[in-house]
């Protein structure tokens, strides 16, 4: 069974170190694996590849997160013919000991063997936001921008509701932009947001848009890219206020999930479409997950009522780090 072991390795680390649903780990093949050679040394190396790995160490997931991973793992082997592994059971009363806390860290490997580190909620609405946790569409938006550097490569990219940035620190990671501006509203989204852009080894500027031309704060920074926060609230800024950000990309992920924002979010790209001093609009892209028909539906339709054409962007082949992303992931590319 040696071939498909050290994917199988792999498959439970990567899972693993970002939190994915346990349902999503490769059980089945696990247990198929053990009972073939219930003495190999299979089971320890996915313990020290995920619960004692350095990253897990360091930066843990959850603590139930990893109390249900070791339930699951001494299930399968109890239900071989191995012997007792000792190590085993010591981690999981080591992990028993711990409290429960209301942050997290989750470790994305990204191809190119760069990592990104969050530090999130383990509540997925927290401090009145669902920004402090990341969603399927930002792990497919990255996807899909790793797979095609050449678009942000050199260019200035603006993200519409940052969240906690893991779509903005993957693609800083992979492609090569220029600029990368992070923008959100919510003051704990934006707090916790410049401790991830930090925790990653990234400088950060903060643009203040309450100028016309904007104010930046700590900017000294002059490493590549360049790494910007702007807090943006998308129902008040103006054209004026966004003339100092000039970006030719923008994008956002899970952004449509609400009616009463589609507005607000059409307006905001309207002001973008005409915000560069070349008067040249910027490309769009957003990431979705289609969870209730008729809220698409409504995007697409207000979309026709202003005159922004746009198209659905073809599935990519390539995981990379998406694992289990939902099928009903979409991405729009937008002509504004």
């Amino acid at each position: 069974m040696a071939g498909p072991e050290p994917g199988l390795r792999l498959r439970f680390q990567r899972r693993f170190l970002a939190a994915r649903p346990l349902r999503s780990l490769p059980w089945p093949e696990l247990e198929q694996n053990l009972r073939a050679a219930p003495d190999s040394p299979l089971l320890r190396d996915i313990l020290h590849q995920t619960i004692l790995h350095p990253l897990c160490v360091k930066y843990p997931p959850s603590t139930k997160y990893r109390r249900c991973f070791l339930t699951e793992l001494i299930k399968k082997h109890e239900s071989t013919a191995a012997e007792p592994l000792d190590e085993l059971y010591d981690t999981l009363a080591d992990v028993l000991k711990e409290e429960e806390s209301t942050q997290c860290y989750k470790n994305y490997l990204l191809p190119t063997g760069d990592c990104v580190t969050l530090s999130e909620s383990t509540a997925m609405i927290s401090g009145g936001t669902t920004g402090l946790v990341t969603w399927e569409a930002a792990l497919h938006l990255a996807g899909w921008a790793g797979g095609n550097p050449e678009v942000f490569r050199a260019r200035t990219v603006l993200e519409l509701g940052s969240g906690i940035g893991f779509t903005g620190i993957a693609i800083c990671r992979t492609c090569q932009p220029k600029t990368y501006i992070f923008s959100d509203c919510h003051p704990c989204v934006l707090r916790q947001l410049g401790e991830n852009i930090r925790l990653n080894g990234f400088e950060v500027t903060w643009c203040i848009q309450t100028e016309p031309q904007g104010h930046e704060v700590e900017a000294k920074n002059c490493q590549t890219p360049k790494l910007m926060v702007a807090e943006l609230d998308w129902g008040s800024v103006t054209e004026e206020q966004l003339v100092g950000l000039q970006p030719d990309i923008v994008i956002a992920a899970d952004v449509v999930y609400d009616p009463e924002i589609i507005l607000a979010l059409i307006g905001m790209l309207q002001k973008l479409s005409t915000c560069r001093a070349d008067r040249k609009a910027p490309e769009v892209f957003i990431a979705f997950t289609l969870r209730n028909p008729d809220t698409y539906h409504l995007f697409q339709a207000e979309l026709d009522k202003v005159g922004i054409r746009w198209q659905i962007i073809p599935a990519h082949g390539n995981s990379n780090f998406l694992y289990d992303v939902q099928p009903n992931v979409t991405i729009l590319q937008l002509f504004i």
